[in-house]
């Protein structure tokens, strides 16, 4: 890529917002705000799929779509680190590995209280 102006102050914005979120406790705080949207959004599909049955199996399938690809994006690089590639703790793919734990959480709860 060409070293222009705008080059140059992406790369400077995405330096500043990795030192930024360096921090031990601003790194906690986005896994849990990403936590507790994946619960809320689980939550927000599952009931307003519930309230037309007919969308609850296509519905589900795609969740278990999206938290498959997740699964498989986020361990397939953690395997590929292991195996001698440069180790970088990056925190995109842990942010979506949570929100997809939050997610599969929540419809866990939600299959507790139609059971209930």
């Amino acid at each position: 890529m060409q070293n222009t102006r705008l080059n140059n102050i992406f790369e400077s914005l995405g330096d500043r917002l990795f030192s930024f979120f360096n921090n031990p406790w601003r790194r906690f705080s986005l896994i849990l705000i990403s936590f507790l949207l994946g619960i809320f959004i689980g939550t927000a599909v599952s009931t307003t799929a519930g309230q037309a049955a007919y969308w609850d199996v296509p519905v589900a399938v795609v969740l278990t779509f999206f938290a498959e690809v997740i699964s498989r994006y986020t361990y397939r690089s953690q395997r590929q680190n292991l195996l001698g590639f440069k180790f970088r703790n990056s925190l995109f793919p842990d942010l979506i590995n949570i929100f997809k734990i939050g997610l599969t959480f929540s419809l866990f709860i939600e299959a507790f209280k139609l059971g209930s």
